[in-house]
Parts: structure tokens; C-alpha cells; sequence
């Protein structure tokens, strides 16, 4: 059975792969505060203490849990209200759901959203001053929840009761610890808040991932064995082109697995330790960089057109490094320590430079892949220009897909600031992999392993195909190749050097390039 349609087959497995697998249900995480600071925000003294998508449970196994939560206020805090007895200062953890974040805060009084009532406000909205305002839910009046901690005496810490507040409606939650007491001033807390589902601690947006890296593994390891099965029959007429497509198929097996593993240890556990999600991340930052190079290499007729990259090696080696650092560096920020389900506004600035060499890849991989057709046109390589074309096709159908994905990304995520619509946003990561993952089955098709894998190989001067030979062998046979030929040669040297030596002028041409 040949490769495409043992592809073919593969295809079939994994739609009914991913069919049985499905999404599953949501997780939460586990949030920890280490002396972490409150800033001031308006006339509040605010902290965030997360935001998650959260599935609703009637068993009451979905909850947010606070745990050994300690607030700490200053010396001079404490001293400020030595000459109260009982209560002083009071810190309030407010949670609320997304669709309600306009029940928490006043008008806009003096130009300015009030988190906490003021004596103007009091009077105009009947709330207690010194405390932050809340209006309850239309769907639920308990909603939003507010838990008050109050300090006692001149004492320097305060302790939250541990408590559990269960989710009855899904939605994306948002938990804040607010103080309103101008004497907090440079406010800290530590503790942990407990985010969970009854199926586990990843949050919203991760939870479909590990269901939709299982299906990727299976992908992976079905094209790998469809691939290694033609590889290892055909070893003899192997390519070092096909060398490369097979570390990129290992290297996302690798990756895909490893992504699995870190969520389902994320799922249990509820922290992502440091050194195993940056070696996931570091893994995924290879395989992106080789899968580049790959398709930068093809571009430019490695193996087929040119037998090495001649003097563009060390730009092509000096382009993958800095990529792999651009794409390290933006992966370790997004994965390494997050747990919240709103990325942080450092993810803009290094989406750029990573966005930035994606382009000028995919310049560099057309301008190439320009000059390669010219070539076997001009050779009259039709069974090379035909894989090229279709190669060329298949890679300009993924551009436009990427350019139409990046600007529907750029409107979810426009439209969406507060991470409403979380329930399908792990569709924006998946969609990623998905490409990458079709354009290594296109080049696994044209390029498989086969008896007559060598037809593909760069061959020199006798690089030329069958029409040539035709060619050939029919001017030989009608006498046209003789003494006069050979004197209407000399006589037309300009002409005829340029056919000789057409070869060795495009190595050269590589060379300088």
C-alpha cells in the first residue's frame, strides 16, 4: 500500500478519534498570595486575586475555597488605630461573576467610578461608607458575594475565616480583596484561594486542551507510523529531506505528549511547577523552529534543485535562532506559573517580534520557492515542478488561512475584553497546532518515502528529466548531432556556454546568495 493512502487511512482513525474524545468538562486551579501587595485604584486599595471560567455543580463540588488567607498591615497602620478597642480597619473579598461587574462600584461621581462609598454617594445611593458598594444580582440577590476580615485592635495581621463559596452558575468569576480604609495604605496578604471543579484544577479555558492534546498525540503517532512503516521499507532511497520531516514528526509526538502530561498534572495537583512546563515550552519552541526551517528549506530546493544551502546556511541557522528565542521567550510568559484565565497585557508586546519573523518567513519562503520553479522550468524538471506546485499551493492556502484566523483572533479577542466567551477560546490555541499539523501531512505526501524517492534528489548535470533525454536520444537518432553541429557550436560559443555550464552557474548564483 503506498503512503497516500495509508494517509488516507490514518485521516479516517483520527476522525473517529476525535469523535469518541470529545471536550470535557471545566476545572479550576489553585491560587497562592505570597506578601502580595495591594495598589490603590481610585479611592480603594485594591488586590485581584484571579479570574476563571468556573462550570456550575448541584453537588457542590464546584467552589471557590479560601484557605489560611492573612492580611498585614504596617506599623504605623496599626498604631493609627491603637485608640480603638474593638474592630479597626476592614478588608472585603469580593467575587463575582463576569455578566455582574456593574454591581460593584457606584456612579461616576466627580468624573470618577467609586469602588467604595463615600459620604456624597451615601446619600445618593444609600450605601454604608467606608465600604465597598455592591448591588445584588438580578439572577441570584446573594450574588455578588462579599466576605468581610476586620483587624482587631492594634494587632498587625488579620485572618480570613476559611471558607468555601459554591458556583451554581457557569461563568467566568472574578475574585478581588478591596479595602477602603485610608489607613490601609501599603496593605499585604498571604494565603491561597481553592478554584475548583469536581473533575479537577485547570482552569476554564486549559480544560478542553488536554482533551485536545490526547487527539493531537493520536494524530502524531498514526502519521508517524504510516510514515517510519514507508520509511524503514524504503531505507535504502531515503532523502535528507525526509531525514528532517521525521525529526519534525518525533518532535511533535514529543510535544503533544508533553502538553498532556503538564495539564494532567496541572488537573491534579492545581500548580504548574517552573522547570516541567519550561521544558514543555522549550520542546513546543523546537519543534516550531525546525518545521520553519523545513519549509524554508524546501522553499529554496534543498536536496531537489541545490545538494546543500551553500552560503545562505549560516542566515537560515542565524533566522532559527532567533525565532526559537522570540518564540521561547513569548511561550514562557504565556504558560510558565499562569493559572488566571485573562492574559496578562505583556503578552502584546512580545507577540510582536515573534509576529514580525513569522512574516518575514513567509517572504523569504515565497521568494524562494519563486526562484526554485524557475529553475526546474527552465530544466524542464515536470515531475520536481509539478510537487512544487502543489507544495506552493498547499503552503498559500495556509498563509491566507493564518492571515483570516489572526484577524478573527484580533476580533474575539476585541470583542470579548472581559473573557465572557471563554468556553471556546481554547479554540484560538488549538487552531495553531491543527495547521501545523495539515501542512506536515502535505509535505509527508509529496515527499514520502517510495521506490522512487531518488527521482526527487538533486542528480548535477544529469539533473535534467525525461524530456530532456527524449530530447536527446531523438537528435542523436536523426543525425542533427555531427561535425556540422559541433562547428555551428563554435561558431555560436555566447549561446551555447550558457547551456553547458547552466548548472554550475546556479551553484554559484547559490553560493553568492
Amino acid at each position: 500500500m503506498g503512503f497516500s493512502a495509508s494517509l488516507s487511512s490514518a485521516v479516517a482513525v483520527l476522525l473517529a478519534v476525535a469523535t469518541l474524545i470529545g471536550i470535557g468538562e471545566v476545572e479550576g486551579s489553585i491560587h497562592t498570595y505570597e506578601d502580595d501587595s495591594f495598589k490603590e485604584v481610585g479611592n480603594a486599595f485594591l488586590l485581584s486575586g484571579g479570574s476563571e471560567g468556573i462550570v456550575a455543580s448541584g453537588g457542590g463540588n464546584s467552589f471557590i475555597r479560601f484557605k489560611n488567607i492573612t492580611f498585614w498591615r504596617t506599623n504605623e497602620a496599626a498604631e493609627l488605630h491603637s485608640s480603638m478597642e474593638h474592630s479597626t480597619g476592614l478588608v472585603q473579598a469580593i467575587i463575582f461573576e463576569a455578566a455582574d461587574r456593574d454591581n460593584i462600584g457606584g456612579s461616576a461621581y466627580g468624573g470618577q467610578r467609586s469602588i467604595c462609598c463615600t459620604p456624597d454617594l451615601a446619600k445618593l445611593e444609600g450605601c454604608k461608607q467606608g465600604y465597598v458598594i455592591r448591588r445584588p444580582s438580578s439572577v441570584n440577590p446573594e450574588w455578588p458575594v462579599v466576605i468581610n476580615t476586620y483587624f482587631s485592635a492594634n494587632l498587625l495581621y488579620a485572618p480570613m475565616d476559611d471558607r468555601d463559596v459554591y458556583i451554581t452558575k457557569t461563568g467566568m468569576y472574578n475574585l478581588f480583596f478591596i479595602s477602603c480604609d485610608p489607613k490601609l495604605r501599603d496593605l499585604t496578604m498571604a494565603g491561597m484561594a481553592y478554584w475548583k471543579n469536581p473533575d479537577g484544577y485547570l482552569p476554564g479555558r486549559m480544560a478542553p486542551l488536554m482533551n485536545f492534546y490526547i487527539f493531537m498525540s493520536v494524530a502524531y503517532l498514526l502519521l508517524g507510523i504510516v510514515w517510519f512503516s514507508q520509511y524503514m521499507r524504503f531505507w535504502k532511497d531515503i532523502l535528507p529531506l525526509q531525514n528532517w520531516i521525521t525529526l519534525v514528526i518525533a518532535l511533535g509526538l514529543f510535544e503533544m505528549t508533553l502538553w498532556y502530561f503538564e495539564y494532567l498534572n496541572f488537573n491534579s495537583t492545581g500548580a504548574r511547577p517552573v522547570g516541567i512546563t519550561t521544558w514543555v515550552v522549550t520542546v513546543g519552541a523546537v519543534r516550531k523552529t525546525v518545521s520553519r526551517l523545513l519549509l524554508l528549506s524546501v522553499s529554496m530546493g534543498y536536496g531537489v534543485v541545490r545538494p546543500t544551502l551553500g552560503g545562505l546556511t549560516s542566515k537560515v541557522l542565524l533566522l532559527g535562532v532567533t525565532y526559537f528565542l522570540a518564540s521561547e521567550l513569548l511561550d514562557i510568559t504565556e504558560n510558565v506559573g499562569t493559572i488566571n484565565d485573562i492574559s496578562g497585557k505583556t503578552r502584546l508586546f512580545l507577540v510582536l517580534p515573534d509576529a514580525f519573523l513569522d512574516a518575514f518567513l513567509i517572504l523569504w519562503i515565497f521568494t524562494s520557492l519563486s526562484r526554485t520553479l524557475e529553475k526546474l522550468q527552465a530544466r524542464r524538471s515536470s515531475v520536481k515542478l509539478e510537487i512544487y506546485r502543489k507544495f506552493t499551493n498547499a503552503l498559500a492556502v495556509c498563509v491566507i488561512a493564518s492571515v483570516v484566523w489572526i484577524a478573527y483572533e484580533v476580533y474575539f479577542k476585541a470583542t470579548d475584553p472581559f473573557s465572557e466567551r471563554w468556553q471556546s477560546a481554547w479554540i484560538i490555541t488549538a487552531f495553531w497546532d491543527i495547521l501545523a499539523f495539515a501542512l506536515l501531512c502535505v509535505l509527508c505526501y509529496l515527499w514520502g518515502p517510495s521506490q522512487s524517492s531518488q527521482r526527487y534528489a538533486y542528480s548535477g548535470e544529469a539533473d535534467a528529466d525525461d524530456e530532456e533525454a527524449q530530447s536527446l536520444t531523438k537528435g542523436i537518432a536523426d543525425g542533427n548531432i555531427g561535425l556540422t553541429k559541433v562547428e555551428k557550436k563554435e561558431r555560436n560559443d555566447d549561446d551555447d556556454d550558457d547551456d553547458a555550464y547552466d548548472i554550475e552557474a546556479e551553484v554559484e548564483e547559490d553560493k553568492r546568495e
